[in-house]
């Protein structure tokens, strides 16, 4: 990362601090609803949030603000989702919460899919897919997908026993996000067990699973590392959510505003993005050395077993999901990001 990067996220961070989570309403103010504390240390969404709301603000004028509800206020992912479909609001939403909304989604999380981040930033921002999935999303929810937020990195395993290679999972128990996960963890010869996010910490504690998947940075921010000794850096999935705004909420909004809160949207993406990335091996640092946890990286050779026994199981259940063309298309366009990133 070049000089001029540090000091923008330097100048963002100074900015954060002093911005609080609301302001005087404006003509028109906008409830955003996110998962997780309003920390700018540990959460990322929250670093994009506060950058979102502050560009918005002061480029309009305080004619538009936005009103901040961090850490699920709202109520949960499927809750807020459909708030967002039926209420003039904004929502960062994870792939558990589109999960029977739009399952068409599910297939920018093939694992493996993306070679860097680079690859990931050209695949979500220019795509023939994210246009066309953009597109479909609008017509059946009348909600806007405008940009997907990378949270925190690409996904690792935390455990309570070692994982090395594939065969570790046989006989135990992993919190699954969605179906997708738990296909993934059926290959590997696991059970995957559904757990809301804000459940987790108590479920791996109790031993009703042992152990699940996320970046460094969720871990750190939910404190797993304390129900948790062993991390695999697999390197699954690219971590990400998506910023949904009620389409009715921003045609409401002058031509001027609109583009304003678009134009907003992709520049705390692109803040939120250099944090993260500039973040992501001391995150790593501190969960070996302040959170006590052994941190384990495969071999290319086991990481080639990961993709050879994961992407499979992940395609057949794919494919009972969303047509085969839109699958091919994706693959497609992924391998050409990872082209273009090099």
């Amino acid at each position: 990362m070049g000089m001029l990067q540090k000091k923008y996220i330097v100048i963002s961070a100074l900015i954060f601090l002093l911005l609080p989570y609301s302001t005087a309403l404006g003509n028109t103010c906008i409830k955003m609803s996110y998962n997780g504390a309003p920390t700018i240390k540990d959460n990322p969404v929250h670093v994009f949030a506060i950058h979102f709301k502050y560009t918005i603000e002061q480029k309009t004028h305080g004619n538009v603000t936005i009103e901040l509800y961090p850490d699920s206020q709202l109520g949960n992912e499927q809750q807020r989702m459909q708030q967002v479909i039926n209420e003039p609001m904004i929502n960062v939403a994870s792939f558990g919460g589109m999960e029977t909304i739009f399952p068409e989604l599910f297939v920018t999380n093939i694992p493996f899919l993306f070679d860097s981040y680079k690859a990931a930033h050209i695949f979500f921002d220019s795509s023939t897919t994210m246009q066309e999935l953009r597109n479909n999303f609008l017509k059946l929810t009348g909600v806007q997908l405008l940009e997907v937020i990378e949270e925190g990195g690409f996904i690792a395993f935390t455990s309570t026993e070692p994982i090395k290679s594939p065969k570790d999972f046989k006989g135990q128990q992993f919190r699954a996000m969605d179906a997708s996960q738990i296909a993934m963890y059926k290959a590997f010869g696991a059970t995957g067990i559904p757990v809301p996010w804000t459940s987790v910490y108590t479920a791996l504690e109790s031993g009703m699973v042992d152990g699940q998947m996320n970046p460094p940075t969720y871990i750190i921010l939910e404190k797993l590392y304390e129900v948790q000794q062993f991390l695999t850096l697999a390197n699954v999935q690219y971590s990400n959510q998506f910023l949904l705004i009620n389409d009715s909420a921003l045609q409401q909004l002058s031509k001027k505003e609109q583009k304003i809160v678009k134009k907003a949207a992709h520049q705390a993406n692109n803040v939120t993005r250099m944090f993260v990335e500039s973040q992501v091996a001391k995150r790593i640092y501190f969960l070996e050395k302040e959170g006590g946890m052994t941190v384990y990286r495969p071999s290319p050779e086991e990481m080639e077993d990961f993709k050879r026994i994961s992407t499979p199981s992940y395609l057949t259940w794919l494919r009972q999901q969303v047509p085969a063309k839109l699958i091919d298309q994706t693959i497609h366009d992924a391998q050409n990001a990872n082209h273009n990133a090099q």
